[in-house]
């Protein structure tokens, strides 16, 4: 059987209401950045495969989280309201996933990044509380020059590689579409979103799935970027989630939304 149809849904011209990189199988931290205030970022998610962090995520519904499709694996497990990785306390959640349903035009070549997203459903429902919350999810598309923010447990430092027992924030801007596109030719689509600074605030090993979020909303999920991370020039590229709202939610209504 062939793949689906695979255009992407519209992009709406409207200013919507008012952070990762990895290459597939390889975790993408956020540079330039610092400590995350405890438990600001309820929907974050973190994915581990037994004892090791494969890959960030976000929680969408009490019962399904939002990642990259290149960090499937044949089992894992879900981490909410995590903050530092080395010291647990009861108020965080481990659950299991019951299902990976990658984007049906996922291809998983190394070379190719589009369609790089997966929904993950779990065992379980998460129990939603201050700390354990799902982010909102639009149809309007996030717009050049807004300021956003990344965030994530990958490596603070590129290339040599330090990985932080905290969750990592940082702010980074929308870059322009053919900013975008002229960083990496050939390799942009408009399935991608691009953002980074000039200080060179970025998404890198460890961060893949993570969340880019605008205005209280989730625009994008961190997909690929530049080797090493963190170059003004060549900003994080991330999976531009509004082009797929409709097949997200056809994806968790078959399967029981919550």
């Amino acid at each position: 059987m062939g793949l689906p149809h695979c255009t992407l849904e519209p992009a709406s011209s409207a200013r919507g209401p008012a952070t990762v990189w990895s290459g597939p199988g390889s975790p993408a931290h956020v540079l330039g950045g610092q400590e995350c205030r405890p438990h600001s970022q309820p929907w974050q998610a973190a994915l581990f495969q037994g004892p090791r962090l494969l890959c960030g995520g976000v929680l969408v519904d009490a019962r399904w989280v939002l990642t990259a499709a290149h960090c499937q694996k044949l089992k894992y497990t879900v981490r909410l309201g995590d903050h530092s990785l080395q010291s647990r306390d009861r108020q965080e959640q481990e659950i299991a996933v019951a299902q990976s349903i990658p984007h049906p035009c996922y291809n998983g070549s190394s070379e190719d990044h589009r369609h790089d997203l997966m929904l993950l459903r779990l065992r379980t429902r998460a129990s939603l509380g201050p700390r354990v919350k799902p982010i909102n999810l639009t149809n309007y598309c996030p717009q050049a020059g807004q300021m956003c923010t990344i965030s994530g447990w990958g490596t603070v430092t590129s290339p040599q590689e330090n990985f932080p027992d905290t969750l990592n924030c940082a702010d980074v801007e929308i870059f322009p579409q053919k900013q975008c596109e002229a960083a990496y030719p050939g390799k942009v689509t408009d399935g991608m979103v691009c953002a980074g600074s000039s200080n060179g605030a970025d998404t890198c090993q460890g961060d893949s799935g993570g969340p880019l979020v605008c205005g209280g909303v989730l625009q994008g999920i961190t997909s690929w970027g530049s080797d090493p991370c963190g170059q003004p020039e060549r900003p994080g590229v991330y999976t531009n989630v509004c082009r797929y709202l409709d097949w997200l939610k056809k994806t968790m209504g078959k399967r029981g939304l919550s």
